[in-house]
């Protein structure tokens, strides 16, 4: 088969696989991007969530022999609850926006592999070879997707399309077919920052560039303890934020829910809190296993769910704190149910709470030093 018709081919495939949005590109190098890369990394603006190899990232060649076309794809996902989580007892947090529905990774990845099983197909004669990519890939997504013509990378440093805005999902196949690129799109940003006035945290530096470690969906997925600045910008936020994706014009009236693994359950969007610091390992897995946000395990989810039960001032959620602060044996999830104590007690004040605080008995420096953050904003 012709390159051309081979192409459209693959267009039309893809169309029928439910892939929203198909591009092609060469696969020649992105060196334009390896001083940007380097100088955040030196800045210490990454998240360490990065593929570790630059030149890999960068030089398709380094991961693939002979390369010559990279195909980008993309699945539009929804950004609109149609309905409400049941009322309960509880207070909710929430869950963003991308982490709805299914793991994208593997909507993705079977989207992909589907793609590439009929791609067999039409160049049987070619001896076609492909190495799919879906997030976790060593290539940088938008950088592909911008140059094959999907979208435009925005002032925030996502991809944003004309017709799904940013709320799409990314994946790429290298290939040693040679198929005619298309051509990159504009930048459609002009002069609006809305994304960058948006942040509340002041991650966003403009022309795609941002510091990771101020992106509160960085402080969302890292380990340990969130730093006190970023407590309460978290808010409700379980994983990720979507602020920056809010704001933005190409986003305002988009909801796309043409993928039904894709459509989100609001009781997992907008997960009860107190539940959380209950669930066993095996429990957490069975309600929020399939989300993308599970990855980094129970730990981290039940941390940002204490923080959102100090910034809701939730005071149903105290006796539960109290008894983390007594019997958890994470230094990490004690020390931040002492901080939520503390919000609570700033909403309104409680001797019984103080006494409580002072009683204990915490060898741990990190618990030790929340507790003496609480007596000093408590005698203020």
């Amino acid at each position: 088969m012709k390159a051309g018709a081979l192409k459209e081919k693959i267009i039309q495939t893809a169309t029928e696989l439910g892939i929203d949005k198909i591009g092609f590109t060469d696969a020649s190098d992105f060196s334009n991007l390896k001083d940007r890369i380097v100088a955040q990394e030196n800045a210490g603006y990454t998240s360490g969530f990065e593929h570790k190899i630059i030149d890999e990232r960068i030089y398709p060649d380094k991961i693939f022999n002979e390369p010559r076309t990279i195909i980008s794809i993309a699945l539009a996902y929804p950004s609109v609850l149609t309905e409400r989580p049941a009322r309960t007892q509880y207070k909710r947090g929430t869950i963003a926006r991308a982490s709805w529905g299914e793991d994208y990774h593997f909507v993705l990845q079977r989207k992909l592999d589907a793609l590439i099983t009929q791609i067999k197909q039409f160049a049987v004669d070619e001896d076609p070879h492909f190495k799919p990519m879906v997030d976790t890939g060593e290539l940088l997504d938008v950088a592909v997707a911008q140059r094959a013509g999907v979208g435009f990378v925005g002032k925030n440093g996502l991809l944003v399309t004309p017709e799904f805005g940013s709320f799409v999902y990314l994946g790429e196949i290298i290939t040693n077919l040679e198929l005619a690129p298309d051509q990159p799109m504009a930048n459609g940003c002009g002069d609006c920052t809305r994304c960058i006035d948006g942040c509340p945290t002041n991650a966003l530096l403009g022309g795609g560039r941002m510091n990771a470690q101020r992106c509160l969906s960085f402080q969302t997925q890292k380990r340990g303890m969130v730093e006190m600045e970023f407590r309460s910008k978290m808010h409700t936020q379980l994983y990720g934020c979507d602020i920056c994706q809010l704001v933005c014009p190409y986003n305002q009236g988009i909801d796309s829910r043409q993928h039904s693994d894709m459509l989100p359950d609001p009781e997992l969007a907008k997960p009860e809190l107190i539940p959380i610091l209950d669930q066993s390992n095996a429990e957490f897995k069975a309600k929020f296993g399939k989300m993308a946000g599970s990855w980094r395990g129970k730990k981290v989810m039940q941390r940002n769910a204490i923080i959102a039960l100090g910034n809701l001032h939730d005071r149903t959620a105290i006796p539960r704190l109290q008894t983390l602060i007594q019997t958890d044996e994470r230094p990490d999830i004690r020390a931040t149910a002492v901080w939520a104590l503390g919000q609570i007690m700033q909403k309104k004040q409680s001797e019984a709470l103080l006494d409580f605080l002072k009683q204990l008995n915490e060898s741990s420096e990190l618990v030790q030093n929340e507790i003496q953050r609480v007596f000093s904003q408590y005698e203020s």
